[in-house]
């Protein structure tokens, strides 16, 4: 195996410099680990934009809140490193606890805005733990570049404002959904579908697909939602957290109608797993 893996900020930081004296591009790609081919094909965008690929491998105990599952979220890091080296990463950045919040860590990065409602309404605390880490890592390595999922729509909208706003000098790319053959967004939480679950799972798709084109041609926004809502609970999701229809940029309400670029996103239960998604809609 070619790739390297890095523990320490100052080991990465000596790296990416020498990196940057020989003038190359540095790319970065966080992640929690437990990836599969859409973590994948973020690697291969960022190598695409950049000369050498950092990952990094980290599972941010501040985004998740008392009840959720940082306990049992899946843990594997040879094999991801050996996904990564086979794709084309450089270096994986895989910290220890303590190396990102060290005795006496008493910062937290709170984005307004973007991080209310959606999942910041049901996950209280999510995404300020997801800023804080994120502006971590990308003041950690300083990279040119960093991709992130467009599955995780809300999150990327709250990076790419953070950035703005901190002056943070890197350029924030997001990158197309991967999707099963049968629609189902790829997520490492898939693996807690049992095989009757797994089947229902990509009617979550099918709905917004569904709900996304009759927006775009007219249809009433509170109507369609709640239609997608009753139609997710008669295949077996349940609770469901929200369908919703916002700005695609800002994440603002759109009102009855859609007449601006907008996103129609979505979270449910089904089964052990919480499901996320979201489509264009396309005026």
């Amino acid at each position: 195996m070619s790739l390297e893996t890095i523990r320490r900020v100052r080991d990465l930081r000596e790296r990416v410099a020498l990196w940057r004296r020989e003038g190359l591009r540095v790319g970065l790609v966080p992640t929690m680990g437990a990836l599969h081919a859409g973590h994948l094909s973020l690697v291969e965008k960022a190598l695409s934009l950049s000369d050498r690929v950092v990952a990094t491998i980290f599972v941010n105990p501040r985004q998740f809140g008392p009840a959720e599952d940082l306990a049992a979220y899946p843990r594997r890091e040879a094999d991801d490193a050996a996904l990564l080296d086979a794709a084309g990463a450089h270096l994986l950045f895989a910290p220890p606890v303590d190396e990102v919040y060290p005795e006496g860590f008493a910062t937290t990065v709170t984005v307004t805005g973007v991080s209310e409602g959606l999942c910041g309404a049901v996950r209280p605390g999510h995404f300020a733990g997801v800023a804080t880490v994120v502006t971590k890592l990308l003041l950690q390595s300083l990279p040119d570049v960093a991709v992130f999922g467009e599955k995780d729509w809300q999150q990327l909208q709250v990076i790419r404002r953070l950035v703005r706003d901190l002056d943070i000098p890197v350029t924030v790319e997001g990158a197309p959904t991967l999707r099963e053959p049968d629609g189902l967004a790829m997520s490492s939480r898939n693996a807690y579908l049992g095989p009757e679950d797994r089947a229902r799972a990509p009617r979550l798709y099918a709905i917004l697909s569904q709900v996304a084109s009759d927006l775009a041609a007219g249809a009433d926004v509170a109507t369609r939602t709640a239609w997608a809502v009753a139609e997710l609970e008669k295949a077996g999701f349940g609770p469901v957290d929200y369908v919703e229809a916002r700005d695609a940029e800002t994440l603002a309400p759109v009102g009855e109608r859609v007449t601006r670029p907008a996103r129609l996103l979505a979270a449910a239960r089904l089964g052990r797993a919480r499901l996320i998604d979201n489509v264009g809609i396309a005026l």
